[in-house]
């Protein structure tokens, strides 16, 4: 009898090495750093194909000047003029999130051994982007504001005895933005290349099934993978948008104080 085959949705989540031993060595090239590698020379493609400074700008420098032209908006509509200081950290954010979504859905895996890693869909890496941001928005708002920076969590007009109260819940709501942050993203990612993953496992086991139920259940899976596919690639977008968008507000709470 032919083993049954096992539905493994976390195995692409998995990381190995290529060089030296995971276990206690920092030092490991693995396949999360290598997909990195794979992103941030795509993004340095990107940016560098749409440098050109042409008159006439092409269609690549067009979508340069139209990305950090969305980004740079952003940032001074949410934080006023002094917003440009912290351009490139949300920029960078923004371009790095949203490529390594995209990476992560190309259809790389029809080349034996080519199946895409999505970084995003790592807590480790959501974490970090997370914590940076937390901290230049604690760095802001302490050189800013000095002691002063704890009025943040004071609403105006809220009535003395119930300030100690609203203090607390105002502060526990703050410590829990990068935690909010990191499990967005990394959550958003991980759901639907699960649900790819189970419902492609659906679709090859009705077709070995060799019966009409499971040619019919087949394509209706299919149809599902499509769907879940193309949801993937707008919340790849939205999720860019988001944890940089609520970095700029966060660094306009640090600045402005309200």
């Amino acid at each position: 009898m032919a083993a049954e085959s096992k539905i493994d949705p976390m195995h692409q989540f998995q990381i190995f090495s290529f060089v030296g031993k995971l276990e206690h060595n920092p030092f490991a090239f693995t396949n999360s750093a290598l997909w990195m590698m794979v992103v941030l020379g795509a993004i340095w493609l990107f940016m560098v194909g749409g440098m050109r400074r042409e008159l006439v700008p092409g269609r690549w420098q067009m979508a340069v000047e139209t990305l950090t032209g969305f980004v740079e908006s952003m940032v001074s509509v949410n934080i006023g003029p002094e917003g440009r200081k912290y351009l490139p950290w949300v920029f960078t954010v923004f371009v790095f999130i949203l490529f390594a979504n995209l990476m992560g859905m190309m259809p790389f895996g029809i080349v034996p051994g080519g199946h895409p890693f999505t970084v995003t869909s790592q807590f480790s890496v959501t974490g970090v982007m997370a914590i940076i941001s937390f901290s230049i928005v604690l760095g802001v708002g302490f050189w800013k504001h000095g002691i002063k920076f704890f009025t943040l969590f004071i609403p105006h007009g809220t009535p003395l005895p119930l300030l100690p109260m609203i203090f607390l819940i105002e502060l526990m709501s703050f410590l829990v933005r990068p935690f909010s942050l990191m499990l967005r993203l990394f959550v958003a990612m991980i759901a639907g290349h699960i649900l790819v993953e189970v419902f492609g496992n659906f679709v090859i086991q009705g077709f070995n099934s060799g019966t009409p139920l499971g040619y019919a259940i087949s394509v209706l899976c299919l149809a599902f993978i499509a769907g879940v596919s193309a949801l993937e690639l707008l919340v790849c977008a939205i999720q860019a948008l988001v944890f940089a968008l609520l970095t700029t507000l966060y660094v306009k709470d640090a600045v402005h104080l309200h």
